[in-house]
C-alpha cells in the first residue's frame, strides 16, 4: 500500500484534513536520511510549491510531531530538526552537537539500552500513574570538529 494512502487514512482517522502541504512534507522527509530544519524543508518545497508559507511548514511539522509521524529533535537555542518516523525503522538515538547542530544517528548497544529504558519506563509509569507512549534518547555535546 502506498505511503500517501496510509498517511491519508491516518489523518482522516485522527480527524484531520489531508492536505497537499502535509503530503509534500511527509514525502520529503520519508525520502531523506537528513535531519532537516523547518527552513530547509521550506526552501526545498518552495521550488515545487511556490505558494507554500514558512508558517504553514511550522504548523504542519508541529502537527506531524504530535501525531508521531515525525521526530522533532531539539538542537538547542530553540532550534529543531525533523526526521520521518516510519514505525518500521530500526530504533536509534542521536548525538547532537551543541555548537554546530550536527546530528549523528546512533544505534550501538540498542538492545541493552532498550531493556534499561523499558525498566525505567515501567517503574516511572507505575510510580506516577502515567502511560508512556514513546521516549527519546538524545546525547548533547561537541562533535569531533567542534571539540
Amino acid at each position: 500500500m502506498p505511503l500517501a494512502h496510509i498517511w491519508r487514512h491516518r489523518f482522516k482517522g485522527d480527524g484531520f484534513r489531508w492536505t497537499l502541504t502535509r503530503k509534500a512534507i511527509l514525502d520529503l522527509l520519508s525520502r531523506t536520511s537528513k535531519h532537516m530544519s523547518a527552513q530547509e524543508i521550506y526552501d526545498t518545497l518552495l521550488k515545487s510549491y511556490p505558494g507554500i508559507g514558512l508558517s504553514t511548514i511550522y504548523r504542519t511539522l508541529d502537527l506531524l510531531s504530535r501525531m508521531g509521524l515525525v521526530n522533532r529533535l531539539n538542537i538547542g537555542e530553540g532550534k529543531s530538526r525533523y526526521e520521518y518516523r516510519s514505525g518500521e525503522e530500526k530504533a536509534h538515538h542521536h548525538f547532537i552537537c551543541t555548537n554546530c547542530g550536527k546530528i549523528i544517528d546512533y544505534s550501538g548497544f540498542l538492545d541493552e539500552e532498550l531493556d534499561l529504558v523499558e525498566k525505567i519506563e515501567k517503574n516511572l509509569a507505575r510510580k506516577y500513574n502515567f502511560i508512556v507512549k514513546d521516549h527519546n534518547t538524545d546525547f548533547y555535546g561537541l562533535c569531533k570538529n567542534c571539540r
